[in-house]
C-alpha cells in the first residue's frame, strides 16, 4: 500500500467518523475505498467494520449527555443491536458476498421515506386514538420496534451499509424522542453491532491491519467531532440531510 493509498484511507476513516454520529451512511464511503486498494470484498467489508468502532466509541461519548436522558432504552438498544450484529457476522461469513446487493438500495429508500415523513407518520397514529392528548410519550421499547431494530443489528453486523439510516427509521416510529436522542441511539446501536461483529471477525475472519489501523485512527477524531456536528443541527435540516445521504447511497449502490 503507497503512502498516498494510506492517506485516502485515513481520511475515509475521519469522514465515515462524521458520518457515523450524523446521517448513518458511513460504511458507504470507507468501504468503496477499501474495494478500490484492491482488498477483496470480504476481507473490506470486515476489516471495514474493524476499523470503524472507534468512530462509534467517540461518537458515542460526544452523545453521552443524550444517552443520559434515556438509560433504559440506551441499554436496550446496545443489548438487541449486539444480539442482532451475532447473526448478521456469521450470515457474511456463510453467504455469498452479493446476496442483499439487490435489496438492499430499495431498503435504504424506503427507510430514507420513513425518516422523512416521520413526524407526519407520528402525528397520523396518534391522531386515529380516541383521545390523542391522553397519551403518554413512548419512552420504552415495544415489542414490535424491539423486533425492527434486531433486524437492523443483524443487518449492521452482516454488512452495514445505510444502517443507522435504518435504525434512526425504526426508532424515529417507535419513541416519541427528540431527533438528537434518536440520533444518539443510532450511533450507539451502530456501535453495539460494530463491536459484537468485529471481535468475530478478529477471531474467524481475514483482516486487512493496515486498513484497519488507518480507518481507526482517522474514525476515533471524526465520530467525536460528528456528534458535535449532529447535536448543532436544526432536527429539520438533520433530518433532510440524512434523507438525502441514504438517497444518494442508494442510487450509487444500484448502479
Amino acid at each position: 500500500m503507497t503512502g498516498l493509498e494510506q492517506v485516502a484511507i485515513l481520511a475515509a476513516g475521519l469522514v465515515a467518523g462524521i458520518l457515523t454520529s450524523t446521517v448513518g451512511v458511513a460504511s458507504l464511503l470507507s468501504f468503496p475505498v477499501l474495494l478500490a486498494m484492491g482488498i477483496p470484498p470480504v476481507v473490506a467489508n470486515a476489516s471495514n467494520t474493524v476499523g470503524l468502532i472507534p468512530a462509534g466509541l467517540s461518537g458515542s461519548v460526544g452523545y453521552r449527555r443524550e444517552l443520559r436522558e434515556q438509560p433504559r432504552v440506551t441499554w436496550f438498544v446496545v443489548a438487541t443491536c449486539a444480539i442482532g450484529s451475532i447473526g448478521g457476522a456469521a450470515l457474511l461469513l456463510c453467504l455469498p458476498a452479493g446476496v442483499f446487493e439487490v435489496v438492499v438500495p430499495w431498503l435504504i429508500l424506503f427507510t430514507c421515506l420513513v425518516v422523512g415523513a416521520q413526524p407526519w407518520i407520528s402525528r397520523w397514529l396518534r391522531s386515529r386514538h380516541e383521545d390523542p392528548d391522553s397519551l403518554e410519550p413512548r419512552t420504552r421499547m415495544s415489542p414490535v420496534t424491539t423486533f425492527f431494530a434486531a433486524l437492523t443489528g443483524v443487518y449492521g453486523g452482516y454488512f452495514g451499509a445505510g444502517s443507522g439510516v435504518m435504525m434512526m427509521a425504526v426508532l424515529g416510529l417507535g419513541l416519541d424522542l427528540e431527533l438528537r436522542v434518536v440520533n444518539a441511539l443510532k450511533t450507539l446501536a451502530v456501535l453495539a453491532a460494530n463491536v459484537i461483529a468485529g471481535l468475530i471477525f478478529v477471531f474467524v475472519a481475514d483482516l486487512n491491519l493496515t486498513a484497519v489501523g488507518l480507518l481507526a485512527a482517522g474514525s476515533v477524531v471524526g465520530g467525536y467531532a460528528g456528534a458535535h456536528i449532529g447535536r448543532r443541527l436544526p432536527p429539520t435540516l438533520l433530518r433532510i440531510l440524512i434523507v438525502l445521504a441514504g438517497i444518494t447511497a442508494a442510487v450509487v449502490m444500484l448502479r
